[in-house]
């Protein structure tokens, strides 16, 4: 895949025409913006009229799924921006993309887990693909290309109604034929039962690994991100072929995140990064909670029949007395991945994992 964020591209003309959808264009038509007469803005614009911000944003009740868009192609979308009321709704909400007409998603994700916010909670991230501004404006710059169709809906799960602004920025024209479809899956392991969490299994077809999100709760004392990334690629079957030396390390840092009297540090890169950090509180929040991103732009992840990633629940424990200073130790804790890839097809069939339930998106969950 050609470098996608350069600056070279500008200077270039081109037949695609630009489009936009959101509450202001519903279908993203040429000349149809800012329109509406109604909407939930109507009452703030009464004295300004038509054309004065009448419908900003949409409502969207409990158990309700919105159309956000429906395009007809061939073109890419190449910018999602939104931001919610309540934040609450990050964790119970279900963004979905379906290419092609496809019935099965290719994204499928609690909408804060794909802005790398998946606690529920305000963390800046200032990343290339993805950027999240204060407080809770949620960008995402992955390029989406897309042949005959594209839909994007938002599922909300809670039993409260939402009110979602968003904007979906896109080009109508020529996609090239090698441009490959873009996916993304959930999945959450809590608690960790066998020391492995899985982050995508039994994906088939060609395509490229760019990107991960996980958002860590741990359930045990001392230090919990020794375990490994693992790739498994093209029938990989026991060993993979790309295994990473620790968790801190796959996501650019150090020496357990731990600078010398500042303790866990965050930071946010271009590329990587370990945007959050929640400390227990002595009440409520009792869990230490952690939210990291690592995207593979500049050294994706190739793949030519099918891929596997998991990431080792391994921590270290202080010694028993076996004169030894630390052991490694399994650990049990609470981890929800978000994995972003390309693939040669507009869906990935069996290895989209089952949709989650309320309970099991639930960002507060503590054991």
């Amino acid at each position: 895949m050609s470098t996608t964020f350069g600056l070279d591209g500008l200077a270039h003309r081109s037949t695609a025409v630009t489009r936009s959808i959101s509450a202001e264009n519903f279908t993203g038509a040429k000349g149809a913006g800012g329109m509406a007469t109604e909407g939930t803005g109507a009452q703030a614009a009464s004295r300004l009229g038509r054309g004065w911000k009448v419908s900003p944003s949409i409502d969207i009740a409990a158990g309700e799924t919105a159309v956000l868009a429906d395009i007809e192609g061939p073109g890419t979308i190449k910018h999602i921006w939104c931001t919610t009321a309540p934040h609450a709704a990050w964790r119970q909400t279900l963004l979905r993309l379906y290419w092609e007409g496809e019935e099965m998603p290719a994204v499928e994700v609690p909408l804060g887990d794909f802005f790398c916010n998946g606690w529920n909670r305000f963390s800046q991230v200032s990343s290339i693909p993805v950027a999240a501004n204060p407080n809770g404006g949620f960008n995402c710059y992955w390029p989406m290309p897309f042949r005959r169709k594209a839909r994007i809906t938002l599922e909300n799960l809670a039993a409260e109604q939402m009110t979602l602004y968003y904007q979906v920025d896109y080009e109508l024209g020529e996609v090239a034929d090698e441009a490959s479809y873009f996916h993304a899956q959930w999945r959450r392991s809590n608690p960790v039962a066998d020391g492995i969490h899985t982050l995508l299994a039994g994906v088939e077809g060609a395509g490229q690994y760019v990107g991960t999100y996980l958002a860590w709760a741990v359930n045990s004392p001392g230090w919990w991100g020794e375990g490994e990334l693992k790739f498994f690629l093209d029938g990989d079957d026991e060993w993979p072929t790309i295994c990473g030396t620790g968790t801190e390390d796959y996501f650019g840092g150090a020496w357990n995140f731990d600078v010398p009297g500042q303790g866990y540090t965050e930071f946010t890169t271009p590329y990587l990064g370990m945007n959050q950090v929640l400390k227990p509180d002595g009440l409520y929040d009792s869990q230490q909670r952690f939210g990291m991103y690592r995207w593979h732009v500049a050294d994706p992840i190739r793949f030519a029949e099918d891929l596997k990633v998991t990431v080792q629940c391994l921590g270290i424990g202080r010694g028993q007395g076996n004169g030894l200073p630390h052991r490694y130790r399994v650990n049990h804790d609470d981890i929800a991945s978000t994995s972003l890839f390309y693939l040669d097809r507009p869906s990935s069939g069996t290895s989209l994992p089952a949709t989650p339930g309320l309970l099991d998106l639930e960002a507060d969950t503590h054991m």
